[in-house]
Order: C-alpha cells, then sequence, then structure tokens
C-alpha cells in the first residue's frame, strides 16, 4: 500500500526505484519551481516516510526543468500565519534529520528556500549553471529556514555576510571552491554523476552510514574533546554489528562485502 504522504503533493512528485533502493523527490512546479507553503510541510512529510521505507538507501533531491527553484511563493509570505511561519526551518531541516544519505542535484537558479533545502542535504552535485542565492535581503527580510546559519558553519561569516547582506548569486564553480558543493560537473553530466555516488553509497554498511551521519550532525558545533567522546561511542556500538563482521571478514578474503544493515 503507498504511503498516503508520498501522493497528491503540491509541485513535486516521489518516484522510488526497490531495485536500486532509490527515492526521488522531484520539484515540479514549471516554469521556476516555486515552493509553496504548503509544499514546505508536505516536502518534510515525504522526507519522515521515506526514512521509515525499507525499500529505500538513498534519497535523492532534484528538479524538473533548467531551474532547480527560483525560492519561495513571495505572496505566500504575507499570507501565512506567523505559527506556519515559525516552522519554516523545521520542514526544511528536515533532510539533515533523515537518517539516510541525501543528495540535492542543483542546476539553474537555486534561491532562498530551494538553496536552504538543499543545504540541509548531504551532498550537493552542481552543474555549472547552477547559481545559488539568499536573495532575501531585497525583499526587507533575512532567511528564514536556516539558510543563514548552515551556510556560515560551511563558509565562515565574512563569506556568508558577503552572499546574505549583498544577495549575491554564487556560481557552481565558486560554490565548489567555497565548499558549498561536494562537485561542479557540465550541465549534461549532472543526472550520471548522481546516479554514480548513489550506487557509491549503496555499496557502504547501511547502519555505518546511519551512524556516521548522525554522528557528524551531533557533533558539528560540540567541542574536539566532545566529538572525539562521541565518535568513540559509536564506533564501539558498530563493532558488535554484523554488518563489521562482515567488512572484516570480506576484506581478508579479498572479496567485496555483502552488507545487510545489522
Amino acid at each position: 500500500m503507498t504511503d498516503s504522504r508520498l501522493i497528491d503533493l503540491d509541485g513535486f512528485r516521489v518516484a522510488i526505484d526497490p531495485a536500486r533502493e532509490r527515492a526521488d523527490i522531484v520539484l515540479d512546479r514549471p516554469p521556476m519551481n516555486i515552493i509553496s507553503m504548503p509544499q514546505r510541510d508536505e516536502l518534510r512529510r515525504v522526507f519522515e516516510a521515506l526514512d521509515e521505507d525499507a525499500r529505500v538507501r538513498i534519497i535523492v533531491l532534484r528538479a524538473e526543468g533548467e531551474h532547480f527553484s527560483s525560492g519561495g511563493y513571495i505572496k505566500g509570505f504575507l499570507d501565512a500565519s506567523p505559527e506556519h511561519v515559525s516552522h519554516l526551518a523545521w520542514n526544511i531541516a528536515a533532510p539533515a534529520r533523515c537518517s539516510k544519505p541525501v543528495i540535492a542535484a542543483n542546476r539553474g537558479y537555486t534561491f532562498g528556500v530551494g538553496f536552504e533545502i538543499s543545504l540541509a542535504c548531504d551532498f550537493r552535485i552542481v552543474s555549472e549553471t547552477c547559481r545559488y542565492a539568499l536573495p532575501e535581503q531585497k525583499l526587507g527580510q533575512i532567511p528564514g529556514s536556516g539558510g543563514s546559519a548552515r551556510l556560515q558553519a560551511i563558509v565562515g561569516i565574512a563569506r556568508t555576510k558577503d552572499i546574505v547582506m549583498r544577495s549575491r548569486r554564487i556560481p557552481g564553480r565558486q560554490a565548489l571552491d567555497w565548499g558549498i558543493a561536494t562537485d561542479c560537473v557540465p550541465d549534461a553530466d549532472l543526472e550520471k554523476t548522481v546516479d554514480a555516488l548513489v550506487d557509491e553509497l549503496r555499496a557502504f554498511s547501511p547502519l555505518a552510514q546511519r551512524t556516521a551521519k548522525k554522528l557528524l550532525n551531533d557533533s558539528e558545533n560540540a567541542t574536539v574533546a566532545t566529538a572525539i567522546e562521541l565518535e568513540g561511542h559509536c564506533y564501539s556500538r558498530l563493532r558488535q554489528s554484523d554488518d563489521f563482521r562482515e567488512g572484516v571478514t570480506a576484506f581478508h578474503e579479498k572479496r567485496h562485502p555483502a552488507f545487510r544493515g545489522t
């Protein structure tokens, strides 16, 4: 039975390929893939549903057309209630909370909330046409879904001020140089680069990947000493796993491991 959270979606759709253990969340509101207020709630629910779906190992967030997203529906901000607006950052942080690896495939305009939800993903593969921006200053506003905070953690305060306070557009190559993007490829190569990353990630232990993601998220703002302590606890727990035993055995037998996620 199809999860009700995955159907009748506002401005996007979900495609699941059980054979490749992959789910695609596809923004599909041409021509600019504007993200509405209700859509943000639905995106959160979809990530939660896919996190619970045993068929899915890897999630890809992508879009139809030449632009990932030009951002939110501007008029919707004036119509939204204060209570609804207070949930914006929580909804857009759904990729970060998801225990599974999440890849953002960005091309063309990736502005506002489109940039913010991409920053919440684990990997950002961009094409050379990609332009990242947080243009809220042009509206007399600031980013409201975690964009400035996540960006500052990646590139530092000086570059974040340059992007946020000037509403600057950052090309894909510059995003790669600044550590925002994981990889930057020609536009025609975006899909196959994402496909290759999906296959690469699937080859690892799902248990070890979930552990690594949670550890890195939890220790992002910790002291080095605390982060090392957390790492030690996670390492110790994984030593008891079937996947670790399989990995060590496969290494000595010079074969590819067959991880089961236990």
